[in-house]
């Protein structure tokens, strides 16, 4: 894998040059903050519009927030934060084709894997940090509004939430391998995940996708065990690491 550090340092570059880092940093501390604010504000939001609830016949009565509530509402935002770094990502891989900038670096010596490793190794540090933000900073803020002693597994929920992020990643680096355009890229990304989304509503194969990660909040109340997702994880893991071995191989043979 020759020059997968002089890949790997103008990935990280990019990141900078492209301003994605701080659009990253900027949404992962949006909804670090707006995932206990929306909890902490239903109160208010109820009392302010009790009256008009009231008009209709419906009666609003005490509403109690817990810090349940504040993980729902992470639970509730995450699918937008995947897709934010999803799209951020998609043209990583296909711009390189697009502009012709593969031929001179593989030319002095560059390997197409040391260029797909590089890539996918600099979005995981990249989600890894994002998804840290976002995460820690709703356990912050949790933490200090309410009372969390009944809640359990956070650092569970955590790693099976990134997980998830981790799939999307190499699903991505898959479709760029012979995809030509971002587009069509996230239209792929996309449909495998309302593929398993659609797969996910069939109970005997539900606890064995990737999708069922994004069902482990229910480990904070300790509705479930982390042992209950331990084969959504296992196969998130495998089938990951085809998909990346898919990606290096088709990059290998792709004309540039």
């Amino acid at each position: 894998m020759r020059g997968f550090g002089v890949f790997f340092k103008k990935e990280i570059t990019e990141l900078y040059r492209t301003y994605r880092v701080f659009l990253l940093g900027a949404v992962a501390l949006i909804f670090g903050i707006l995932n206990p604010l929306i909890a902490k504000l239903t109160p208010w939001l109820m009392e302010q519009y009790a009256d008009s609830f009231r008009e209709q016949g419906i009666i609003v009565g005490e509403v109690t927030v817990t810090a349940k509530d504040s993980w729902t509402q992470f639970d509730k935002n995450f699918l937008i934060v995947l897709i934010v770094g999803v799209v951020i990502f998609s043209g990583s891989y296909v711009n390189e084709y697009a502009k012709g900038t593969l031929i001179p670096l593989v030319t002095k010596g560059l390997t197409r894997t040391g260029m797909v490793l590089s890539k996918l190794l600099t979005q995981l540090l990249a989600w890894t940090v994002y998804f840290a933000v976002t995460f820690g900073i709703t356990w912050g803020y949790t933490a200090y509004f309410w009372d969390t002693s009944e809640i359990k597994n956070i650092l569970w929920v955590g790693l099976f939430f990134w997980m998830m992020g981790v799939f999307l990643l190499a699903v991505l680096a898959f479709f760029s391998s012979f995809m030509n355009s971002s587009i069509q890229v996230l239209l792929g990304v996309g449909g495998v995940y309302v593929l398993l989304t659609t797969l996910g509503m069939i109970r005997s194969m539900e606890s064995l996708l990737p999708t069922y990660l994004m069902g482990s909040a229910a480990l904070l109340t300790g509705e479930k065990l982390p042992g209950d997702h331990a084969a959504a994880a296992g196969v998130t893991g495998a089938v990951s690491v085809v998909l990346v071995l898919l990606a290096v191989v088709i990059t290998r043979r792709r004309k540039l």
